[in-house]
């Protein structure tokens, strides 16, 4: 009678346990289908724009009880002139910020991303952000005991080359392997930025790490022992990116873009971020 007894308990806790998992596999699935993709007139019945950055001086950071940041500065001037809010996530891999626009968790990834023929069969972008290209981050004569820095893309055989994990550098060195007739030791760290990665270069716990030379500016600025004049790649456009499905957000973005330039707001923040003498 016991065992009885003991046995129904188990039988409804399992039942229990089941229907659970089973709710809440249905709410999940309820979840995802509830978000549909938006455009802009989504975007103003809301009155909310989503947008993605990476968390560092050319995207989104803290400094005190200020936030700044360079891609932060320039979606608040959109908002002034868009009447929107914008509520910012921050993801350091540019991967996932890709896959977080695929699912409609965001609006636009709003960080320097090369426009390349792959991403553009996939992602609409914006009329060009900045000019950039990739540099080489390695140690100063001064700060390398008397070690010349390297200004020969040849030099870079067997040589180790970190990079942010899924970096637009990855590809552009994988060609340069080509180019150069040898190999090229490429380390992608998945824990580190372009930034970390630099401060590591300064303090000569690596020696060579590659990113765009508008970040690259702004760590020579507070690591001064870094060399920055080696380049890797020739100049790219680089833009915000949105889905496909939002060509009315992408000319939205274009005119508000458009209208800060004539106003002059673009030159005073890339200006603040990325003018080589700003001390």
């Amino acid at each position: 009678m016991k065992f009885r007894k003991l046995l129904t308990v188990y039988l409804f806790l399992l039942f229990l346990a089941a229907a659970t998992m089973c709710s809440l596999w249905w709410f999940n699935q309820k979840q995802k289908q509830t978000i549909t993709p938006r455009d802009y007139n989504e975007i103003q019945a809301e009155g909310i724009l989503r947008i993605t950055t990476e968390y560092s001086s050319s995207g989104y950071y803290i400094s005190g009880d200020t936030v700044e940041g360079f891609q932060y500065e320039l979606s608040q001037a959109i908002a002034q002139i868009a009447g929107l809010e914008i509520r910012t996530s921050l993801e350091m891999s540019l991967s996932e910020s890709f896959k977080a626009l695929d699912e409609n968790k965001c609006d636009v990834i709003a960080r320097n991303i090369p426009i390349t023929s792959e991403l553009k069969a996939k992602y609409l972008f914006t009329d060009p952000i900045v000019m950039n290209k990739q540099v080489l981050i390695q140690r100063t004569y001064e700060a390398n005991n008397g070690i010349e820095p390297l200004r020969n893309q040849l030099d870079l055989a067997k040589k180790t080359l970190y990079i942010p994990h899924n970096s637009p550098a990855l590809l552009r060195l994988q060609h340069l392997e080509h180019e150069i007739g040898d190999t090229i030791y490429i380390i992608e760290e998945p824990a580190y930025s372009s930034e970390q990665l630099a401060i590591m270069v300064a303090k000569g716990d690596i020696d060579f790490a590659v990113c765009d030379l508008q970040a690259a500016r702004i760590f020579k600025r507070d690591f001064p022992e870094i060399d920055i004049d080696t380049d890797i790649s020739f100049t790219q456009l680089q833009a915000w990116a949105v889905r496909t499905n939002s060509p009315v957000l992408a000319d939205s973005l274009n005119s508000w873009l458009k209208k800060i330039r004539e106003e002059g707001i673009y030159n005073k923040i890339y200006k603040r971020y990325y003018d080589s003498q700003r001390k």
